[in-house]
């Protein structure tokens, strides 16, 4: 039977809406899982991160993510995993015996695919030779490295642990241990810098030969102590020009921008993130992850888990804090609040696959975002215009109107 000579059945997304189809077929599955500990907290970290005591609860932790898990089982039945993502806080704090014995107990429980990509988060700080050797036999093939700088003052304006000779070799024993594919995490537009200085660390950062840049500016998050103390940030202008500068750089040097902060080589982007961006699907397990999962009948559901590592471990509370079903009116939005960060954006009938809802129903606020000169005019894509990039919330407001 084609998708052409079906009709598919139709759902309501709940109130007085209109009906939806089903889901033609189920997007690529992830899984993230998010180990919470730190060394020290860093002043701008929002994240679900906690200070480790000296002791990491590494065996309880496992037992609580598999038995996580296996409560989300019954709704990716028949399904095999693409990617996995180890995130934290800072993951490559458990040792590979905690982790080995984790992703055994995940493969027993869903197939692997044959290409499968899996990262690991880690910090500078952290790097030990022989614990990412064993890393890697485990299965584990890409690393995301949190240097930020290379610059000695930036990295203690920004509390982190680790100096600009530990990033560097941190890279080295990186490919020494037998990862071809790796993250460096970059920030620009930190405190007093200038653009002299951001450039410095990107030249630095693409010396090193990742496959993989994330360079971002750093913003200041509520419920941090950046946001309670904040530090004296370049002005718009010098932040202007280090955005510019940089994209320049990386581009001279074979960095291809594919997402709003991501840069890889030919052939490097994440796959586990173009699959979050372009609106597949994700479990996620651990204290605070989030989870996305599509249904054969065309409900879409979002999930959060208890956020707290002491509640997470306490059997006598539930590992899921919270559950939302997304509704017609909500659908247009997530998805492209995801899909417009890639450059590229995504194919027209990624819209009508993931979501069940019409092309038709983009229409009035498509027509709009072109005429503004903030949506390309190409039926077969949904993607940004370079201005478009730029005022991302202005383009997402005109599918609200």
């Amino acid at each position: 039977m084609t998708r052409e000579s079906s009709a598919p059945p139709l759902i309501y997304g709940g109130g007085a809406q209109s009906p939806r189809a089903a889901l033609p077929v189920l997007p690529p599955l992830a899984l993230y899982i998010h180990i919470p500990w730190c060394v020290r907290k860093c002043p701008y970290c929002d994240f679900n991160s906690h200070t480790a005591s000296p002791v990491l609860p590494e065996e309880e932790y496992v037992d609580a993510l598999l038995a996580d898990l296996d409560q989300d089982l019954h709704a990716v039945y028949g399904r095999e995993l693409s990617s996995i993502f180890f995130g934290g806080g800072t993951p490559s704090l458990f040792s590979a015996e905690a982790l080995g014995r984790l992703l055994k107990g995940v493969e027993q429980r869903i197939p692997f695919a044959g290409d499968i990509e899996i990262t690991l988060e880690a910090n500078p700080g952290t790097f030990e030779q022989e614990k990412f050797v064993a890393y890697r036999a485990l299965g584990i093939n890409r690393l995301s490295i949190g240097i930020q700088s290379f610059q000695e003052e930036k990295l203690k304006a920004l509390g982190r642990i680790h100096n600009g000779d530990e990033a560097v070799r941190a890279a080295g024993m990186a490919r020494q241990a037998g990862f071809d594919n790796f993250n460096l995490d970059l920030m620009h537009g930190l405190p007093d810098q200038s653009l002299d200085d951001a450039l410095s660390d990107l030249r630095q950062a693409i010396a090193l030969k990742p496959t993989h840049l994330s360079w971002y500016q750093l913003t200041l998050e509520p419920n941090t102590v950046f946001w309670n103390q904040p530090p004296v940030l370049p002005e718009d202008d010098t932040l202007w020009d280090i955005q510019e500068a940089g994209q320049a750089l990386l581009a001279e040097h074979g960095y291809a921008q594919y997402e709003v902060s991501a840069y890889a080589l030919p052939g490097r982007p994440a796959r586990h993130n173009l699959n979050y961006w372009s609106f597949g699907d994700f479990i996620g397990i651990g204290a605070g992850a989030h989870g996305k999962l599509s249904h054969p009948d065309g409900r879409i559901v979002r999930t959060w888990k208890t956020r707290l590592p002491k509640d997470y471990l306490n059997p006598a509370k539930s590992f899921k804090a919270g559950e939302k079903a997304l509704t017609n009116d909500e659908l247009p939005f997530d998805f492209l609040m995801n899909a417009l960060r890639l450059t590229d954006g995504v194919e027209s009938r990624l819209y009508p696959e993931r979501t069940g809802l019409s092309l038709e129903s983009l229409a009035e606020g498509r027509r709009e975002a072109e005429q503004s000169g903030l949506l390309q005019v190409e039926p077969s894509r949904l993607a940004a215009t370079e201005r478009g990039q730029l005022f991302l919330n202005d383009l997402l407001q005109t599918f609200l109107s």
